[in-house]
């Protein structure tokens, strides 16, 4: 008999009641340390005052307005994104998908506004996750996603990720852009180098296409800058964010330049609770907190702390970990066991973490954490590498 709620997700046997810092608390009061958050959400951890005290005020307001009407939260927080960022103008979304299917409609219709109604393809990357919606899946490419939702959308060529040659190769007549994430989360933490995306940003220019960077999970500080492309001195054209945005609470946007949304004019697109008043007040107090030069050196400070724990942990376990990758706190352990086993040997420990493809565990704290919390992490990670390397030894005995 199928579940209430459909059986779409293989959840973990946990329930969580309440949420402090980088905290979560099970309804019999156990915690555990969140380096998952909400993969890549809950930036500012659980409980943060200054998004409570935001989403309550506005709580005793009003809650959802329609776009037909002016929003003043939205016009707000757009002009605190277009002051930290390379953008002119802001769609905004519920989630992170939504933000990407805004930018493919907004790039097909860029070429279409300027009289090339051919140019419709946008060039992505295996290993890609953009989403869940038929658009998203298919330009993320993965046939487990892709498996019986019938023929993909048209629309996408897909090459190696960060092939310069293979993207310049792919480019033509119908191409409309490249849409890539500068660092791959779902993937499996792969970072694009600097200089392939500086080529990239080349290859778009000499075209005359556009470059869409997915900075969904890699926004908002995760990297150590406030976005990822900034590592490289470059900046897109269209820029889809989300995750960490509201801090927890559900919004998305899409971020443009002038130029890139010259097609997006009056009933080309829409959304019934995109830039909810709700949305924007939390969004608003989040995105003030996360552009504070200081949030962003303490995210580096701890990255680089993280990543030197990590590395003196991977020789001391050198049959359980194989590397680690990634950026300030946005990182990777590639296991030589199965990632899985990882996880569930850490979540014995009482500390939550997030699987990904090439057999990689992911390592996403809320930007929050201190250094104790650092040396928390630590004990808990050597802990579940023992507790493997004693179910290796008892089962080669056996």
């Amino acid at each position: 008999m199928i579940t209430p709620v459909l059986p779409t997700y293989a959840r973990a046997d946990l329930e969580f009641e309440r949420g402090e810092g980088p905290y979560l608390f099970t309804t019999d009061g156990t915690r555990y340390l969140d380096f998952g958050a909400g993969i890549a959400v809950n930036a500012l951890g659980y409980s943060h005052p200054d998004l409570i005290a935001a989403l309550t005020e506005q709580a005793h307001k009003v809650w959802h307005l329609s776009n037909i009407y002016r929003i003043p939260g939205q016009e707000k927080l757009a002009k605190q994104l277009i002051d930290a960022t390379f953008a002119d103008t802001v769609f905004f979304t519920n989630s992170g998908a939504e933000a990407l299917e805004c930018a493919i409609k907004m790039a097909r219709k860029y070429h279409y506004a300027g009289g090339n109604p051919e140019r419709t393809d946008l060039i992505t990357f295996e290993g890609a996750f953009h989403g869940r919606t038929l658009a998203t899946i298919a330009a993320g490419g993965n046939a487990k996603y892709l498996e019986g939702f019938g023929p993909a959308m048209p629309g996408f060529v897909q090459v190696p990720f960060g092939d310069v040659k293979a993207i310049k190769a792919a480019i033509g007549p119908k191409t409309a852009g490249v849409l890539i994430e500068p660092l791959q989360g779902e993937g499996g933490i792969r970072v694009l180098p600097n200089e392939a995306l500086r080529e990239i940003r080349k290859l778009c220019d000499e075209a005359g296409i556009l470059l869409i960077l997915d900075e969904v999970q890699t926004g908002f500080g995760r990297t150590g800058k406030l976005f990822a492309h900034e590592l490289a001195g470059v900046t897109p054209d269209i820029m889809p964010v989300a995750k960490a945005l509201g801090g927890g609470f559900p919004v998305g946007a899409c971020l443009a330049t002038e130029a890139a949304a010259r097609g997006m004019v009056a009933g080309t697109h829409g959304s019934t609770y995109g830039g909810n008043p709700l949305a924007m007040a939390v969004a608003g107090a989040a995105v003030g907190l996360m552009t504070k030069p200081a949030f962003l050196e303490h995210v580096r400070s701890m990255g680089v702390k993280l990543s030197q724990k990590l590395a003196q942990l991977a020789d001391e376990h050198p049959t359980i970990i194989d590397s680690v990758r990634g950026q300030a706190l946005m990182l990777g352990i590639k296991t030589k066991v199965p990632n899985t086993e990882l996880v569930e040997a850490l979540r014995a420990e009482h500390m939550l973490t997030v699987g990904a493809s090439d057999n990689v565990v992911r390592l996403l704290p809320p930007l929050i954490i201190d250094e104790t919390h650092l040396d928390e992490a630590m004990t808990k990670l050597g802990n579940a590498c023992k507790a493997l390397e004693a179910k290796a030894a008892k089962g080669a005995v056996a």
